[in-house]
């Protein structure tokens, strides 16, 4: 059968398609409905589309100090780099979006550590797998007083946590656990800022 006959879609609209299904949250009718609109719109909103997707890619990395997403031309990070920040405190977290979470909330003035994913057996996700051991390291140097683990409340963060704790417990530094203002099984990129700015003031000593 001739792909471009009636009824069929065009290799080109089924590939785009199929790509916008693989990225999470999208369905084949919401890759379907963003494949036609892009089919309808201005070549310019298209061609601006595709040049921020190679951007992406070309012109990111990530702090060879805290592994948050930085760009290209900036080594550290800005908050790295930002000499208002609290270098004695650092908040561990599991993806870059959770440090742009907490950031909205705009109360913790410390700096980060993104681990880049959670300890999950199941999924075959170990410890040496994450940026642990850039953070064992981190804190061996002495400057910090105090590791607030701020890993997602679900089954995976909570096993993070311990691991971590466990790992850093009786080397001098205080470790503290965000506090349950957060919905077990949640995650920080969608809490609303009072919540996590609740949950930031309540941390606990694990």
């Amino acid at each position: 059968m001739n792909l471009n006959s009636v009824g069929a879609i065009p290799r080109p609209v089924q590939k785009l398609i199929d790509q916008f299904s693989r990225l999470p949250g999208i369905g084949p009718k919401s890759a379907s409905r963003l494949t036609f609109y892009l089919l309808r719109a201005a070549d310019e909103q298209t061609v601006t589309l595709a040049e921020a997707l190679v951007s992406l890619k070309t012109d990111t990395s990530f702090c060879s100090i805290c592994y948050n997403i930085r760009s290209s031309d900036v080594d550290p990070c800005t908050v790295c780099s930002d000499v208002g920040r609290d270098t004695s405190t650092l908040c561990v977290v599991e993806e870059p979006l959770d440090v742009m979470a907490i950031e909205r909330a705009g109360m913790f003035k410390g700096i980060y550590h993104v681990l880049h994913g959670s300890i999950s057996p199941v999924d075959g996700v170990g410890p040496d797998d994450l940026k642990i051991n850039e953070l064992l390291e981190r804190v061996s140097s002495g400057k910090l007083k105090e590791v607030v683990i701020a890993t997602n409340p679900n089954l995976s963060g909570e096993a993070t946590a311990m691991y971590i704790y466990q790992r850093l417990s009786g080397g001098g530094v205080r470790v503290t656990r965000l506090a349950r203002g957060l919905p077990v099984g949640g995650d920080l990129e969608y809490a609303d800022e009072v919540t996590l700015m609740r949950a930031l003031e309540g941390r606990q000593d694990m």
